[in-house]
């Protein structure tokens, strides 16, 4: 119990919301990594997963579907500190570069495999019926199986995006800001309270994701599709 007084006593002291090792200026770090891992996860695995997922006929779809989940749990099983170690070792572009790889390689599994299962679950009977209509394939993927595979493409999203805001604070290994500072310079100090001070931002910042995720599906999910889950 006195460990979380002194943790929340932390927040307390004026130091730690100014300056460059303030908390609002690591929060901005830490929101940008993410963002920008998020950024680059969904423009990889977004069309991916749609156009795989449309793919639903003959042996090239068994074999698709073989594939994408296969590779999806081989990655999920990568550990986060040696790809970060082996990205810094063989790249040279940047400080930011070591550190995306491996936020993107955790993030892609979930939107690929959820956004390849969506579109695989919609109904034959709703796509027959979009082609009568006189939709080709495009018009079929974005009409009609896009919209009712939405609600599991964002679970996947939410996914990813928490499992990045949680890796982010890697940035921290190779002297880069955010989050992870605290926690890895509280280390070196041995300084408990800042450790554990940043592992309760993380965790807010996780379940803000969560919020903005379940906000963001009312928004744009449709209520019939909602209704029909």
């Amino acid at each position: 119990m006195n460990a979380i007084f002194s943790a929340l006593e932390w927040f307390t002291r004026a130091q730690q919301w100014s300056g460059p090792d303030g908390i609002p200026n690591r929060v901005l770090e830490h929101v940008w990594y993410s963002l920008l891992g998020f950024a680059l996860t969904v423009l990889i695995a977004l069309p991916a997963g749609l156009v795989l997922g449309h793919l639903r006929r003959g042996r090239p779809a068994q074999i698709t579907g073989f594939l994408v989940t296969s590779s999806a749990n081989a990655a999920r099983a990568l550990p986060t500190l040696g790809l970060l170690i082996l990205a810094v070792v063989l790249t040279s572009a940047g400080d930011l570069v070591p550190i995306l790889i491996p936020l993107v390689v955790l993030a892609v599994p979930p939107v690929l495999v959820n956004t390849y299962a969506g579109v695989r679950q919609v109904e034959a009977g709703l796509r027959d019926a979009a082609e009568g209509m006189g939709m080709r394939g495009r018009q079929v993927l974005l009409r009609v199986e896009l919209p009712v595979a939405l609600p599991l493409i964002l679970a996947g999203m939410r996914t990813a995006m928490i499992q990045i805001v949680s890796t982010a604070t890697i940035a921290a290994y190779v002297g880069l800001g955010g989050l992870g500072r605290y926690i890895v310079d509280g280390y070196a100090r041995q300084d408990y309270d800042s450790m554990a001070g940043g592992a309760l931002l993380v965790i807010a910042l996780a379940v803000a994701v969560q919020f903005v995720f379940a906000g963001l599906s009312r928004l744009v999910v449709s209520p019939g599709v909602r209704a029909g889950r």
